[in-house]
């Protein structure tokens, strides 16, 4: 009975190994197709936030039934099939195989037992970077230890504000020797330097950022988006997408600022304002208006407006905006109170999605979708001008991240092994300094302390979170962005439990 229970036992786990090995190896494929390599914290953060509507449609379901359906069915047919043969040699009379073919059986079925789960794994932890998480879990710094609180000496110049995001908004897209067309001059038309819009040079996406999520965090707190991770008290939480009333509760972030110096901040998407959990950093922080896929449809847009998998498109979204901006504005002449209008576009969210608005004029539809959207972004600014809020009104434009280079994604052979991609940036500040006196290498957590600089408000030594305003023509000493590279990088890395445990439980002190 021992040994018969035994043998039960060691076969379910082997099928148990089977399955595991095989979900592993599907996800790290499918990873790969839809997002390329990424983070364990994206992974945790971003994936388990998809949608079935307006959060990414069809990917819900190919994760249900790649990962979940598949690799349980292959081992179903795997255990009947072997289930099947036995029965088959029992029926016929063909005995015991003699010792020799025994052993051979058993050493070819080890061996493809073990390439599933040993190929799974490593193709798993590979494809989610595993290794370098586990590595930046012993970094003995934390984020905690550079952490600067915004400190706000003089509102008197406080300002309007316009916060656009582009999806996937990367600057290297408008080189015309790479691609078939420079993708941004419709926006560089309408933000020329000789009016005065200026840019952050070389702008960076922080070390470990890469989804929208990460770049809302960095450029709206200061800091590297994690999870609470090991460091987690009982009243923190690392659960960003189960009901919780509160995200990165314990940093202060940009809505925080700008609502403690009366400012009225609304956003505005085409996608699901809960994907990833994005209402809940929002309305954490100040916003008192967040706007996306189900208020569109309850304001009666049509349906050939929408993309299936994500949702409204910029030309609607950017319609929707010069209404709203301009109810903001009235509201904000009216009350003596200024207003931060935050947007996000979608057009050029991959899978590439081509509307009745946009001509396709290049070989590759992603180049016209970029132009398309930044037309429609172009559009939206040609209004601000023409109704003259640039005259009181900041505009800081920037992508959200580099553009994704999953299997599943177009320009490879440009951008894979490009030595320098940067991230597309304007900014417009009404009578302001047009010096272009920068400290170098910004990265996108020093957009904190430069956003609330153009919206007028003076930082006590310019800083806020870990970034330093991109306008400063030096880092103050003891700053994050004073670090050498290694040492900054290794600080981003970081897992900085203590920091992110108080940070999502609401506790936050600069040291």
């Amino acid at each position: 009975m021992t040994q018969r229970v035994g043998v039960v036992v060691g076969g379910l786990l082997v099928y148990i190994l089977i399955w595991l090995g095989l979900a592993m190896l599907i996800a790290a494929v499918g990873i790969r197709f839809y997002w390329g390599e990424i983070s364990v914290g994206q992974m945790l953060l971003n994936l388990v936030s998809v949608e079935t509507d307006g959060g990414g449609g069809a990917i819900v379901w190919a994760g249900i039934l790649g990962i979940g359906v598949v690799p349980l069915l292959l081992t179903l047919a795997i255990a009947f099939w072997r289930h099947s043969r036995h029965r088959s040699r029992r029926r016929t009379g063909a005995g015991m195989l003699p010792r020799r073919k025994q052993w051979i059986k058993r050493s070819v079925s080890t061996i493809l037992v073990s390439a599933v789960v040993v190929g799974g794994t490593t193709a798993f932890s590979t494809t989610v970077g595993v290794a370098d998480y586990i590595k930046a879990g012993k970094s003995a710094y934390d984020v905690g230890q550079y952490y600067v609180e915004p400190t706000v000496t003089d509102d008197q110049q406080k300002r309007n504000l316009v916060l656009i995001y582009l999806e996937s908004g990367e600057a290297t897209l408008a080189d015309d020797q790479l691609f078939e067309k420079d993708a941004f001059v419709p926006l560089k038309e309408a933000t020329p330097a000789s009016e005065g819009w200026q840019s952050v040079e070389d702008l960076q996406q922080y070390r470990g950022g890469g989804w929208t999520m990460a770049g809302l965090a960095s450029t709206q707190c200061g800091v590297p988006l994690k999870g609470a991770g090991l460091g987690a008290s009982s009243d923190s939480s690392n659960d960003v997408d189960g009901g919780t009333d509160s995200y990165l509760g314990g940093a202060t972030c940009l809505g925080d600022v700008l609502d403690e110096h009366g400012y009225t901040s609304v956003f505005m998407g085409g996608a699901s304002s809960s994907f990833a959990a994005k209402d809940t950093f929002l309305n954490t922080h100040g916003y008192s208006e967040v706007k996306g896929l189900a208020d569109w449809r309850a304001a009666g847009e049509p349906e050939e407006n929408f993309r299936s998998d994500w949702g409204l498109s910029d030309e609607r979204l950017m319609e929707q905006a010069k209404i709203r901006i301009d109810e903001l504005h009235a509201e904000a002449e009216t009350t003596g109170q200024p207003f931060n209008l935050s947007m996000l576009t979608l057009d050029t969210h991959e899978p590439v999605h081509i509307y009745d608005y946009c001509n396709v004029d290049t070989q590759n539809q992603v180049t016209s979708a970029f132009f398309c959207s930044m037309t429609q972004v172009a559009g939206f600014l040609d209004h601000m001008k023409e109704q003259g809020y640039l005259e009181d009104t900041a505009v800081v434009i920037m992508g959200d991240h580099l553009k994704h280079m999953s299997a599943g994604d177009a320009f490879h052979e440009q951008l894979d092994y490009h030595e320098n991609r940067t991230i597309f940036n304007r900014i417009w500040v009404p009578g302001g300094n047009k010096s272009t006196a920068q400290h170098p290498g910004a990265d996108q957590l020093n957009m904190f302390p430069t956003i609330l600089e153009a919206a007028g408000l003076t930082l006590e030594n310019r800083a806020a979170g870990l970034g330093v305003s991109a306008f400063a023509p030096e880092v103050p000493d003891g700053s994050a962005q004073a670090m050498e590279p290694q040492g900054y990088a290794e600080l981003l890395d970081s897992h900085s439990p203590l920091f992110y445990a108080r940070a999502w439980a609401g506790k936050v002190a600069a040291p």
